[in-house]
């Protein structure tokens, strides 16, 4: 089953953690280290985008409609480091975030509604995920929090993979069930071609047919680094259709 691990106050309280934590491991390494989890990328290259990611999440929300606003990636500001440039687009973004109304209309790529409580989730997970690839540059790496890691798994199978958003394309056909051991959930994910659709337990009837196919277990980072591309699901305890795996991954 599927559920939100929080709300606007979690997913900010997360980000006051994760952007520090991220902005340190990045001035830790020489600016040119290579981000091994993200092949070409150098620590320069990680700090540039995720600063990117910052501003287009707040042209998203600022520009308070359901339409997909036109975007356009800005280049470094003249007389900014990218350490210093990265400090000014998350002071930026923590503040719109406090003010922020969640059900207030914005864009953003969900199949869900567009509103604005989306960007707080989305940028949480981002910094998260970007600060793992940080500290693993400098040999670091710290698992991300179980419960902010679970909704990282949930986001993955209610947003991006409904949204179309696999690493490649393909057809898969089985139901596959995640299991957080850290967080006490799990999840169920039924593949039918290129479509998905994540199974509530609570509801699933005697007779329906949800055995899994595929099981994969582990910690919640765990689960979440390996959707999104980090580590390999070999460092997660998996059983049955591996196959059906690469169904999964969006990072």
């Amino acid at each position: 089953m599927s559920r939100l691990q929080g709300s606007k106050d979690f997913w900010i309280g997360a980000l006051r953690v994760e952007g520090p934590a991220f902005a340190a491991a990045a001035a830790e390494a020489p600016p040119e280290t290579p981000v091994l989890s993200c092949p070409g990328w150098t620590v320069t290259d990680l700090t540039l985008h995720l600063t990117r990611a910052y501003t287009w999440a707040q042209t998203a929300v600022n520009a308070g409609t359901a339409t997909r606003p036109e975007r356009h990636d800005p280049e470094l500001p003249a007389g900014l480091t990218p350490a210093q440039w990265y400090r000014q687009e998350y002071d930026r973004l923590m503040a719109l975030f406090d003010g922020l109304d969640p059900e207030a209309p914005a864009w953003n790529f969900a199949p869900q509604p567009k509103r604005a409580g989306f960007w707080p989730r989305r940028m949480a997970l981002e910094t998260a995920v970007h600060r793992w690839d940080a500290q693993l540059a400098i040999a670091a790496g710290e698992p991300i929090e179980a419960k902010l890691a679970a909704d990282g798994v949930s986001e993955v199978l209610d947003t991006w993979l409904p949204a179309g958003r696999r690493v490649k394309p393909g057809q898969w056909h089985g139901v596959v069930q995640l299991t957080a051991t850290d967080a006490a959930q799990d999840w169920f994910l039924r593949l039918r071609g290129e479509g998905v659709a994540l199974l509530d337990t609570a509801t699933i009837l005697d007779h329906d047919d949800h055995h899994a196919r595929a099981q994969v277990t582990g910690t919640a980072s765990d689960l979440l680094l390996a959707l999104m591309g980090r580590v390999s699901f070999d460092t997660v305890g998996v059983a049955g259709d591996r196959g059906l795996l690469d169904g999964l991954r969006v990072g």
